[in-house]
């Protein structure tokens, strides 16, 4: 069987880590089946069983996306005789008659967080005009995956679909030999917030939540962003606001998964996210035995139901999350 994997917006984070789990899913493949990777920017080594195919230029714009989800893929399908379809874009590809499985992993479309088209244009176009076609999507795909219960739930509940028709497949963990959290003083006192410059990560409330504390406590921890603060006007106002109140977090830009796995052993996870189809940092933190501080909200729930390393808070409540840091800094004295 010749089967096609579309993931062309993967290219950092929780994506990236997704895209290597399919990778490796099918190197182990058993079976005597055929793999095309349709990826945009990720380089990923060719095999005798896997063909990996780059289109970068994807990137440039959006209307370049739609050039190619429009004409070339269909294309890509017809010329390898395609027997399978795993779309990893939450849309299946057109024009074509060959089966697909869609994995649907945007929580935009089902969020109750509503978005400005002047302050925020991209997402309120997701939230508004992509979001009828991942709809339309979802329909026609012959079958479905999404990453938690309560995106399933929200799918039937809105779209009419067929419970059997969709499922959940969480994220898997599957690195080996990792270590644990150390449970040093010092990690006690540094937090770390694996995320990218998008104001529904809610980076503003941990800023806020700073403000809130002491001068004389806020010498006593530090706040890690995987930020450089020159992204975008929403980062870049981070930064300017982070050297106005002097406050002790640190900008570091992204980092690789080796280096962001060696922080959750040596740091607190805190994840104030409003808006996540799964979070997997939660995931990471959970496998490594980290103190996580989440936002309340059904993607953390779900996540870290049955894990008693974490406390929860209101994900627009700055007061209770300096509650929260005050607390573990001042039972972790040094």
């Amino acid at each position: 069987m010749n089967i096609m994997v579309f993931n062309v917006p993967a290219e950092s984070l929780g994506a990236l880590s997704i895209l290597n789990n399919i990778y490796s899913d099918a190197l182990e493949d058993s079976k005597e089946d055929c793999w095309y990777f349709i990826l945009g920017k990720p380089s990923l080594q060719n095999t005798s069983k896997v063909r990996v195919l780059n289109y970068p230029w994807i990137k440039k714009s959006w209307f370049h996306r739609l050039y190619f989800d429009m004409l070339i893929a269909p294309q890509l399908v017809k010329k390898y005789k395609i027997d399978k379809i795993i779309s990893y874009q939450n849309n299946i590809i057109p024009r074509t008659n060959v089966p697909q499985t869609l994995y649907m992993h945007n929580s935009i479309p089902f969020s109750d967080v509503k978005f400005k088209f002047l302050k925020e244009p991209k997402l309120w176009a997701y939230q508004n005009i992509i979001s009828r076609l991942i709809f339309k999507s979802m329909k026609k795909a012959d079958y479905i995956i999404v990453q938690s219960s309560w995106i399933k739930e929200a799918s039937i509940t809105k779209l009419k679909i067929n419970k059997n028709k969709i499922s959940v497949e969480p994220p898997e963990f599957k690195e080996k030999n990792i270590s644990s959290f150390d449970g040093h003083k010092k990690s006690y006192r540094t937090f770390f917030y694996p995320a990218g410059a998008f104001k529904y990560k809610n980076h503003q409330i941990i800023i806020d939540a700073c403000k809130l504390i002491e001068r004389n406590q806020l010498l006593k921890f530090k706040i890690i962003l995987t930020l450089t603060g020159d992204e975008n006007k929403y980062s870049l106002n981070l930064k300017k606001q982070v050297k106005k109140f002097n406050l002790p977090i640190e900008f570091v830009g992204e980092l690789t998964k080796e280096q962001v796995f060696l922080l959750y052993t040596k740091t607190i996870l805190i994840f104030p996210s409003s808006l996540e189809t799964f979070g997997l940092p939660l995931l990471e933190a959970r496998e490594h035995g980290t103190p996580v501080i989440a936002s309340k909200k059904p993607f953390c729930e779900e996540i870290l139901a049955k894990y008693d390393k974490k406390k929860l808070f209101k994900s627009d409540d700055a007061r209770e999350l300096s509650r929260i840091i005050k607390e573990v800094i001042d039972r972790y004295k040094i």
